[in-house]
This record gives C-alpha cells, structure tokens and sequence, in this order.
C-alpha cells in the first residue's frame, strides 16, 4: 500500500478552528493568542500568503506570511504538527512561501526555540531587528 504523500498548497482561506489545532500540535500556541477568537480570525483574515501542508487532508503545517510579492514577505508563523516535525516540513512550507514571493526578502522573528532551527534551513540570521509592542513604550518628541 501507498504511503499518502504531504500536500503543500497555496490556500486562500483557513478556518480559525484548524489553524489554532495545528498551532496548538506544533509549540507555536504558546506564543500566539489562541483564547482570543477576534484576534486569530483577524490574523487569517489579514495574511495575503497561507501555506499549508496536509496529510490525508489533515493540516499538518502551517505558513502565514503577509507579503507585497515585491520587497518583503514577513513570514509571521510557521508552525508543523511535532509528531510531523523533522522530516522537512517546515523547511518546504519557508521554500514554498519564498516560491510565491520571489523577489521579495523573506523575514521572519524566530520563536526562542527555534533560533536554531532556521539557520539549519539556510537562512541567515540578523542582529538588526527592532520589536514595539506597546504603544506608550515609543518615545516621541
């Protein structure tokens, strides 16, 4: 008997329900706000690059980029089932999203640990990245 083959794909929609059950099987949820309903359907609604991997239908992996297709693509989440994890999932989920967006740079924030994983892919890490996450911490003149 065949072994089903991983099906990566360009997906235009998602639902919240299964991108918080992929992001809760990888260790993304942990660092995404999978309580908060209005935020995650927000995120999906707002991403213009989803890649996803599935197994027999099952989604297994996960990329959500938001893109211009022309400069820069911010790859904000990568996220692959662990019991997936290791066999050059998310590595195909980064190749594919580079596919759709080929003249873009390709940026993504690693989540603590995955420092490691990304410069194994063949990216390169930077040191220049600067992150604002409350408003009030902006210092203005």
């Amino acid at each position: 008997m065949a072994v089903p083959l991983i099906v990566y794909q360009r997906e235009l929609t998602l639902s919240s329900e299964e991108f918080v059950d992929v992001l809760k099987r990888s260790t993304l949820a942990e660092r995404r706000p999978v309580d908060d309903a209005e935020r995650i359907e927000a995120m999906l609604q707002n991403a213009n690059l989803m890649i996803t991997a599935r197994h027999n239908g099952k989604l297994i992996g996960v990329s959500r980029s938001l893109t211009d297709f022309a400069f820069c693509t911010y790859l904000s989440d990568l996220a692959v089932d662990e019991s997936y994890q290791k066999q050059g999932i998310g590595a195909r989920l980064i190749y594919e999203t580079k596919k759709h967006s080929v003249k873009a740079k390709l940026i993504l924030l690693a989540a603590p640990k995955a420092v490691n994983y990304y410069p194994k892919t063949g990216m390169t890490s930077f040191s220049h990245c600067f992150l604002l996450d409350d408003i009030n911490d902006l210092k203005v003149k």
